[in-house]
């Protein structure tokens, strides 16, 4: 604190005092104008604390509020005294403010104390404003009451400021920020400091009530598990609800959630959900449990004679439209199988697929193990080799299960081969034998399986003796299956040779009346040329 007086010339000393409330003095510091010396008085508040410079002008270390104080400075000649006063006013910036004793949480519609803004050691004392999201609260009856409170600590003069707000909250308050301000003044004017935003939890009742499956799916179906869950909007959130289900009029008591497990397709229906103690306040779902039903007729295995009848029907039952798929060892078939008359080509592994094509994981499928029987047939081929020195005989059979085929020979000739047949291909496949017989044979051809053993023999001549008639090899791939009527004429032409072979023989033993048989007999595929030439071989050998 500067002395403001000018110097005079005859100065003898300088004084600084203070003036209690009463107005009387108190000396605390002097300073002689002629020794420069300073002596300080005893008044204990100010030990320590005063410094007196050679211009007069009194520091004051460490302020206190109780140096808020008028002080006076004297200069003091032989003949006057000056005196010159200094008004000290003291400023403690307060402790920022904080929002306490905050409320758990706050009801809609009820006028509750939300809490105390509390600043604490400031001088001269502040003043607290609330806020709601950055806008001043005013006292508003039966909505907004603000209680001020200050108090002053004796030893330090300092004051602690709280205000508390008691408020009467709605659904808009929710997530919104309450703050709190300390407003004070300084040595350079007002200023302001603010608090943490506070945000409180808000408590309504449910006004609205919400129903959903869990887990979320766009199809449901037989089989599933599915979780019904209720929810309320209040906060908090209601605990449990009264679950109905289709066709039961009285409501089960559970959780927010209610579990059915493996659904079947009478759980179909609406389903609803409402608060225990408000029955209206409900809501509802339709839930659609899809199911997917196949009946294959016949399924499993079937063991069916070659040329049977065989219907196969595959009937689907579905909550939507359903694609059928007909699979057969693996391959997609273009339609469905039907079978008038079967064939060995039709056995094999047959599959009925269905799907719901919007409903993930909803497929059927049944099989049909198809196994086609039938008892061996034979038919016999001759073929003579181009360099004229052997003849290729071939027995084609046809059956299932696969027939064994055994050769035998009644004459002379050498076997150059026995052992060469073809794959079993749609329960066909061929048997060949190459000889070069020296003499006319017969040979016989057995096939045999679990259903019948068949026996067909052939007349082939001797190597020096072309055949007549030779049959080529047909392929199995180009072979047509013969049907009813081509058999009626082949067995009609086929007996008509038969007799004739049979009147050829009677008739060469008639006239020759030869004491030697035949050698060899044609059971099934001779024809009359080949006889005729034996029996000129004969009368060639009487000659």
């Amino acid at each position: 604190m500067p002395c403001r007086l000018d110097v005079p010339q005859n100065l003898m000393f300088g004084k600084w005092k203070y003036e209690k409330p009463d107005g009387s003095p108190v000396f605390i510091a002097f300073r002689s104008s002629t020794k420069k010396s300073v002596q300080y008085d005893d008044v204990p508040e100010y030990k320590d604390r005063l410094s007196l410079s050679e211009n007069y002008t009194l520091s004051i270390a460490n302020a206190k509020i109780s140096d808020e104080k008028r002080f006076v400075c004297m200069l003091v000649t032989e003949d006057n005294v000056f005196e010159a006063p200094t008004l000290v006013k003291v400023f403690k910036q307060p402790s920022k403010p904080e929002i306490v004793n905050k409320a758990p949480f706050l009801e809609t519609d009820q006028l509750k104390k939300l809490g105390d803004c509390i600043s604490r050691d400031s001088y001269p004392d502040g003043n607290i404003t609330w806020y709601r999201n950055g806008k001043v609260l005013q006292p508003v009856e039966g909505e907004v009451a603000i209680l001020f409170k200050k108090e002053i600590d004796p030893g330090t003069q300092l004051y602690t400021v709280t205000s508390s707000l008691e408020y009467k909250t709605t659904r808009s308050d929710i997530q919104m920020p309450f703050t709190c301000s300390v407003t004070y003044y300084g040595p350079s004017g007002q200023k302001t400091i603010y608090s943490e935003q506070e945000i409180f939890d808000i408590y309504y009742p449910t006004e609205q009530v919400t129903i959903q499956v869990l887990p979320p799916k766009s199809a449901i179906k037989e089989g599933d598990n599915i979780t019904l869950q209720c929810l309320g909007n209040g906060n908090p959130p209601p605990e449990e609800f009264m679950f109905y289900l289709p066709g039961q009029p009285e409501g089960i008591r559970s959780s927010n959630t209610y579990t059915l497990t493996d659904v079947r397709r009478n759980a179909t229906g609406d389903y609803k959900c409402s608060l225990i103690d408000k029955r209206n306040m409900a809501a509802s779902t339709t839930i659609t449990v899809h199911f997917l039903d196949l009946s294959l007729n016949p399924s499993g295995e079937v063991t069916k004679q070659i040329g049977d009848t065989l219907p196969v029907s595959c009937t689907i039952s579905a909550s939507r439209n359903a694609t059928v798929v007909w699979m057969k060892d693996n391959i997609r078939l273009r339609s469905s199988p039907s079978f008038s008359s079967l064939h060995y080509q039709d056995a094999g592994n047959y599959v009925c697929e269905t799907a719901l094509q919007e409903v993930e994981g909803l497929k059927k499928r049944e099989s049909l193990t198809l196994i086609v029987e039938g008892k061996p047939q034979i038919k016999m081929t001759k073929k003579t080799d181009p360099s004229g020195l052997s003849k290729t005989i071939i027995c084609h059979v046809e059956g299932f299960p696969k027939p064994a085929i055994h050769w035998t020979i009644t004459g002379s000739g050498s076997v150059i081969n026995q052992t060469e047949e073809s794959p079993y291909i749609n329960g066909r496949y061929y048997s060949k034998i190459i000889i070069s017989p020296e003499e006319n044979v017969t040979l016989t051809c057995t096939a045999e399986n679990q259903l019948e053993r068949t026996v067909n023999s052939l007349n082939v001549s001797a190597i020096s003796i072309p055949e007549h008639g030779e049959a080529d090899d047909i392929s199995d791939e180009n072979r047509e299956k013969v049907n009813d009527q081509a058999k009626l004429i082949v067995g009609i032409v086929v007996g008509l040779l038969l007799a004739a072979l049979v009147a050829g023989v009677v008739y060469w033993l008639y006239m020759k009346k030869s004491k030697t048989a035949s050698k060899h007999v044609n059971k099934d595929l001779g024809n009359m040329e080949e006889n005729k030439k034996l029996e000129e071989n004969n009368h060639k050998t009487e000659a």
